[in-house]
C-alpha cells in the first residue's frame, strides 16, 4: 500500500516539472494535486493535518518549509520551490520532496538544490542492515558541510507508515538522540533540508512557514525509502 502511495507522488512530480515555469501561482500547485489525488482514488494527507490548510506544501526562496500554497504568490525566474507532498493509500502515507528551479536560476542556487539532492543518495548509502540511524545523519551533514552550507536543525526525517510522522526522528546531522539498528521492513522518510547561509529559522505569522533567517536559499530533498535485505528501496523515485 506504501508503493502504491509512491507511484502517485511520482506521477505529481512529473506532472509538476511540466507545469512548474514563471507566471504559474503556487495554488494551481495545489490544485494539480487535488486534481491528481482525486483521479487516482487517494489522499493528499496533508491536507487539515494539524490545520493545514492545502494539499502540498510550497516553499519558496528563503522559505525552508511548510509554505502555504496561494493564488498571490506568482512564481518568477529565477526562483526555487520546494514542493513537499504526502500520499494516503488505504491507510498508509509515502511522502517526498522535490525543489525546482524556475526557469533560469543562479549557480549558487543550482549547486543548493544539487547538494541536497546529493546529500540523501549519500545518507542512504548507510540505509542498510546493520547499520544505524547516525550513519545516515552524519553523510548528510558531512555532504552538506562540505559543500559550504548548513543543515536546517529545527526540521527531522521521520519513521513512516500508517501515520505520516512515526518514530523514529531522522536529524540530518549528528545528534546525541535515538541511534536504533537498521532492520528490513523499516520505512523512512529522509530528507536533507538545507541552506546557503546559516541554519536558524523563523515562522511567520500564518504559523507555519518556516523562513531563513538571514534570508538565505532554502533547499529540500526528500524520499520515502523502505530497509531491505540488500540495498533500501526507495518507493517515491
Amino acid at each position: 500500500m506504501m508503493r502504491e502511495a509512491g507511484k502517485v507522488v511520482k506521477l505529481i512530480f512529473e506532472e509538476l516539472n511540466s507545469l512548474i515555469k514563471p507566471g504559474i501561482s503556487t495554488k494551481d500547485i495545489d490544485d494539480l494535486v487535488e486534481k491528481i489525488c482525486k483521479e487516482k482514488n487517494v489522499i493528499a494527507a496533508e491536507k487539515g493535518y494539524s490545520g493545514y490548510p492545502a494539499s502540498i506544501c510550497t516553499s519558496v526562496n528563503d522559505e525552508v518549509v511548510h509554505g502555504i500554497p496561494s493564488p498571490k504568490r506568482i512564481l518568477r525566474e529565477g526562483d526555487i520551490v520546494s514542493c513537499d507532498v504526502v500520499v494516503d493509500y488505504k491507510g498508509y502515507m509515502a511522502d517526498a520532496c522535490r525543489t525546482f528551479a524556475v526557469g533560469k536560476i543562479s549557480d549558487e542556487a543550482k549547486r543548493l538544490n544539487e547538494t541536497a539532492e546529493k546529500a540523501f543518495f549519500e545518507g542512504i548509502k548507510f540505509a542498510k542492515p546493520g547499520y544505524r540511524l547516525r550513519d545516515i545523519q552524519r553523510a548528510i551533514q558531512e555532504t552538506v558541510e562540505a559543500e559550504g552550507f548548513s543543515v536546517i536543525r529545527d526540521f527531522t526525517g521521520h519513521g513512516i507508515g500508517s501515520k505520516m510522522h512515526e518514530d523514529p526522528m531522522i536529524p540530518n546531522y549528528v545528534t546525541k538522540s535515538e541511534n536504533p539498528r537498521l532492520k528490513p521492513g523499516m520505512t523512512l522518510a529522509i530528507e536533507p533540508m538545507i541552506t546557503a547561509g546559516d541554519y536558524e529559522i523563523d515562522i511567520l505569522l500564518d504559523d507555519w512557514t518556516a523562513v531563513t533567517v538571514d534570508g538565505s536559499l532554502a533547499s529540500h530533498y526528500e524520499n520515502t525509502i523502505v530497509i531491505t535485505n540488500d540495498e533500501p528501496e526507495i518507493i517515491t523515485l
